[in-house]
């Protein structure tokens, strides 16, 4: 978890938003873009489900427009509605339009599993993409946000990692050990 967590983000093609989590999670896309680190933002996603803090993308994308981020630069993925879905679409995305590099944002609770799950879908299609972990940060785990306490949120992330673990859905730890260890070494080039 430790390798997850911290990541060498560089500029990147791309800042990948995963729906969910209410509003929480724009800003950290909106920052990244204004700060010229990421050159678009993909809302990966599409599942409504406001009790579960999934908001559609037609109300996160007023929050982003206000944040600064051109429409131009603004792309909605919504063939998706589970984290291995938005990894299979995205990483399609990615190679169809020859991005490189792809910043990841998730919750901290949902950042391991989601990036263990992108990962699975970088190695598995050999596309070569850098993906870089940039999870939202300073987020309360014991508040509840209209959806249940953060803390139980990852409580049940435990079991999607399991079950994820179980369909092969996620890299495992020597991948991960591997390919940071790749990634790093492109940063001394």
């Amino acid at each position: 978890m430790a390798i997850v967590d911290n990541d060498c983000l560089t500029q990147s093609d791309a800042a990948i938003l995963l729906e969910g989590d209410g509003f929480f999670r724009f800003q950290k896309a909106v920052e990244l873009y204004n700060k010229g680190i990421v050159s678009r933002i993909i809302f990966s996603g599409n599942v409504i489900d406001k009790d579960y803090g999934s908001f559609p993308f037609e109300e996160v994308k007023p929050y982003l427009l206000n944040g600064g981020v051109p429409e131009k630069d603004i792309i909605h993925e919504d063939g998706s509605t589970n984290t291995r879905e938005q990894a299979v679409e995205v990483v399609r995305m990615a190679m169809e339009s020859g991005w490189k590099k792809l910043a990841l944002i998730a919750s901290h609770e949902h950042q391991y599993r989601a990036y263990l799950t992108f990962l699975r879908e970088v190695l598995d299609t050999k596309s070569g993409l850098i993906l870089y972990n940039a999870p939202v940060r300073n987020l309360n785990w014991f508040v509840d946000s209209g959806w249940g306490y953060r803390f139980d949120r990852l409580i049940a992330e435990f079991d999607r990692i399991e079950a994820y673990s179980a369909k092969g859905h996620l890299a495992n730890a020597q991948e991960v050990v591997e390919y940071q260890k790749w990634k790093e070494s492109l940063l001394d080039v």
